[in-house]
């Protein structure tokens, strides 16, 4: 970790830092006069612009490799790699799993491939099969399953209503994310359900379209309690973060607002240690995004509301289909819905 070391030199003339001398001393090796050929230096951060600039430029570090999530043929590999050291079912389809674990890191996918091997154990299995692996990729994402908290019939039925609105919302758009799983199991996360979209590869890139609906994706869950209870929960605090976290990204860093057109108002900091934004705007433009962001949140809120008015029948059958059985998967979803 090179940021132990090779911190940026402060201009204070009176410093005697040990940090400073041997930043010095690594400096003048890397660049003395010496042969020292043969020898080659790595070195890995995740702040690259707190060191010093003496260190990073070329002749002392000539190559930087920029790390990034892995892709969709990375995730396969290296779940490949890791499966290599647990015993697998023969009929295990990791580039499904790969798909679904859209956004991990190598980390989490070596904590996958563990978890899996470990709930094989428990279940006293010799190898860990499709199913172990499709659960610990909701362990990591999610948390375990909840076996103790007991949800009341109420309860059950709301959380129901909520999973199955945003499964129906994302389902009845074009271009959404096809659903995956539906789920009514508590998590130690917090979340009391989820629904599970898996996009069919790797996207880069995503149109005006598409966040919006995914904003109204997001909005699903709430609009389908006002839809059927006439009341409002707390269980849509995390979707309330998601959605306004996308709506503000639009109009502040992607230039998707009409009155800012081209303009970043937004810029993001240390973008590998999860990327702190920080407006660069006047006051009165950022009560305009505010009221921007409002709006189009609403405006996705209306639509999501919309659409589960049309589709009430399949809503009301869903989620007793749901509120049964727990955990559907989307073929099951899908095969309701288009009957």
């Amino acid at each position: 970790e090179i940021d132990a070391i090779g911190k940026k030199r402060d201009n204070q003339l009176s410093t005697n830092d040990e940090r400073e001398q041997t930043l010095n001393q690594l400096l003048t090796e890397m660049d003395g006069f010496e042969g020292n050929n043969g020898v080659i230096i790595l070195a890995a951060t995740n702040r690259p612009e707190s060191l010093d600039p003496a260190l990073t430029r070329p002749g002392r570090f000539d190559r930087r490799v920029p790390v990034e999530l892995p892709d969709l043929a990375g995730r396969e590999a290296i779940l490949r790699v890791h499966a290599k050291k647990i015993k697998v079912a023969p009929d295990v389809d990791l580039a499904k799993i790969a798909r679904m674990a859209s956004g991990a890191s190598g980390a989490e996918l070596a904590n996958i491939v563990n978890e899996a091997a470990l709930r094989a154990v428990r279940d006293g299995r010799a190898s860990a099969t499709q199913a172990d692996l499709e659960e610990s990729i909701e362990v990591v994402i999610a948390g375990y399953q909840k076996k103790n908290s007991i949800l009341t019939t109420r309860e059950k039925l709301i959380v129901s209503y909520h999973e199955i609105g945003h499964a129906l919302v994302a389902a009845k758009q074009t271009n959404s994310a096809p659903v995956q799983k539906i789920t009514i199991i508590p998590r130690t996360s917090g979340a009391l359900g989820y629904t599970m979209q898996v996009e069919d590869g790797d996207h880069y890139l995503m149109s005006r379209e598409e966040i919006e609906n995914k904003i109204a994706t997001f909005t699903g869950g709430r609009a389908a309690e006002e839809v059927v209870f006439h009341s409002v929960t707390t269980g849509a605090s995390n979707d309330i973060e998601q959605a306004t976290k996308l709506a503000r990204a639009m109009i502040t860093r992607y230039g998707m607002s009409d009155n800012f057109d081209m303009v970043a108002l937004e810029t993001v900091t240390n973008q590998y240690l999860g990327g702190d934004a920080s407006l660069a705007c006047s006051a009165e433009t950022q009560a305009e995004i505010d009221r921007q962001v409002v709006d189009l949140v609403k405006k996705q809120h209306a639509k999501a509301v919309r659409i589960l008015q049309e589709n009430r029948p399949k809503l009301d059958e869903l989620a007793k289909f749901l509120y049964e059985k727990e955990t559907i998967t989307g073929e099951e979803f899908m095969d309701i819905l288009n009957q």
